[in-house]
């Protein structure tokens, strides 16, 4: 029998694996990462931090700064991304997405399923997008004469829904409009809205609208160039006291000046495209509109999404921009398409269109700037989901438009991100503690170009890669599928 001491020392040797496997297994924390060495833009329009280190756990940041200051938990697993440049990934305010048969090029009503809105969810996290907040979305609504539409409810089952390797989705519902005068393009789309033209029908549009939980009501006030009727300002007025007794947001879709004034000066918080536009000028009583509202703290957060991408890339007609080859354009929509949409197009405008284009996105752009100038906020949103409005590809056009028309990269970079994500109240858009961990890794610095967005090596969304190869193989092979006639 061994004495007592040595029965002691024997129990504590064989004892000292699993005291130290149970040791370790502590120490070592479950789920976190450090990602170290890249330079990172946090999204709030501070200047990038080189040589970064930020802590993930539990699919959120838990630290950031430069590496050697932010300390990391022991057993830690490390990600090198030196050389490399961070972001946070966009939001996009103004998307109507579902609609599209991407493969095949074409629209329908009967296209809105849950499995191509997520494939839709899936093209823009692909290209670096966290989150959308969809348009004019198709779901069942009152038909205002005591039925409803039997549209069914996808998008509101879709934005309860946190699908891995997909970007969040919200939806505004499918909008407000006098009737035919909402939204235009594919006729899948036109008949969406609630078609109202008294004011009755407007209040009992929005009752039932906002029972959906909208992020906000979109409405259209536009006559089409003079070609339809749209919503007067009774009607609208009504609209906006309905919503606001709901505390809903109202996004709007105008083009006048004499329109801009009256919606702002009745509360509208967001614009669907720059407030005042067709060869109008934002003047000095609309500037003191906006102001004066801020000044007053009435509905003080005033917002809009410029949507100026289509203009900006006509202004580059006449040639073949080198973005209609770029490889992340590529890898998500077929080349017939690229070609048909947008690469014929603009090798066949004229001069004259050309030099119009110009003309016309400098005078937009300076009733924008003008308006941020007075305190309106810029944010992100691409009108994207008809067939020539690429899904995902036009946020990064569209960082490039808001360049283009005056602001900074860093100045874009926090529209787009934490800017868009605070409209949208989505706990995403920067990085930094307590966020979602929603970034891109981009092989080049957007400071320097703010076309360097497009340059995306890797994507994590909630903490967690997404397959960008596997989704750009399925989305191919798609292609080369036999299409349906």
């Amino acid at each position: 029998m061994l004495p007592s001491r040595l029965l002691v020392a024997a129990v504590c040797l064989a004892l000292v694996p699993a005291c130290s496997s149970r040791s370790e297994e502590q120490a070592r924390p479950t789920g976190v990462t450090v990602f170290e060495g890249a330079r990172l833009i946090t999204g709030d329009g501070s200047p990038p931090i080189e040589d970064s280190a930020f802590i993930v756990e539990n699919n959120q940041f838990t630290q950031v700064g430069r590496r050697g200051e932010v300390q990391v938990p022991a057993g830690a697993a490390r990600v090198d991304l030196t050389g490399k440049t961070v972001m946070p990934t966009m939001v996009d305010l103004h998307g109507h997405i579902g609609f599209q048969n991407v493969a095949e090029g074409t629209m329908s009503k009967e296209t809105f399923t849950r499995d191509n809105l997520i494939d839709h969810l899936e093209l823009l996290a692909y290209d670096g997008i966290g989150a959308v907040v969809g348009v004019g979305d198709l779901v069942s609504r009152s038909d205002l004469r005591g039925g409803r539409t039997n549209w069914g409810d996808v998008p509101l089952r879709v934005r309860e829904e946190i699908v891995p390797g997909a970007a969040l989705f919200r939806t505004a519902g499918p909008g407000i409009a006098w009737p035919g005068s909402g939204a235009q393009g594919h006729p899948s789309r036109m008949d969406v809205s609630y078609p109202v033209s008294t004011v009755e029908e407007a209040r009992a549009a929005v009752r039932d609208y906002v029972s959906m939980k909208p992020a906000f009501i979109k409405i259209w006030v536009d006559d089409r160039g003079g070609t339809k009727k749209t919503l007067t300002p009774p009607l609208y007025r009504a609209i906006l006291d309905e919503a606001h007794k709901s505390n809903v947001p109202v996004g709007v879709h105008n083009v006048t000046l004499a329109n801009a004034k009256e919606l702002m000066r009745a509360g509208v918080e967001g614009w669907l495209h720059v407030p005042v536009r067709g060869g109008e000028a934002a003047d000095d009583e609309l500037i003191a509109i906006v102001k004066d509202r801020i000044a007053r703290n009435d509905r003080p957060n005033i917002w809009m999404t410029p949507s100026l991408i289509t203009t900006w890339m006509d202004t580059q007609g006449g040639a073949r921009p080198a973005w209609l080859d770029d490889p992340l354009l590529r890898a998500t929509y077929p080349p017939r398409e690229i070609e048909q949409h947008w690469g014929d197009p603009l090798k066949k405008m004229t001069p004259e269109e050309v030099a119009r284009a110009r003309r016309n996105f400098e005078a937009d752009g300076r009733n924008a700037m003008k308006l941020r100038a007075a305190g309106m906020r810029i944010v992100n949103g691409t009108d994207t989901g008809q067939t020539r409005f690429w899904i995902g590809y036009f946020n990064h056009m569209n960082l490039e438009s808001l360049v283009a028309m005056g602001m900074t990269p860093s100045e874009a970079i926090a529209a787009a991100t934490r800017d868009s994500a605070a409209v949208a109240q989505l706990n995403t858009g920067e990085v930094a503690a307590g966020k979602s961990a929603d970034f891109s890794v981009l092989d080049a610095n957007p400071i320097d170009s703010i076309s360097n967005t497009r340059k995306i090596n890797k994507v994590y969304l909630r903490g967690q890669e997404v397959d960008r190869a596997a989704l750009k193989a399925k989305w191919q092979a798609r292609w080369k599928a036999p299409q349906t006639q």
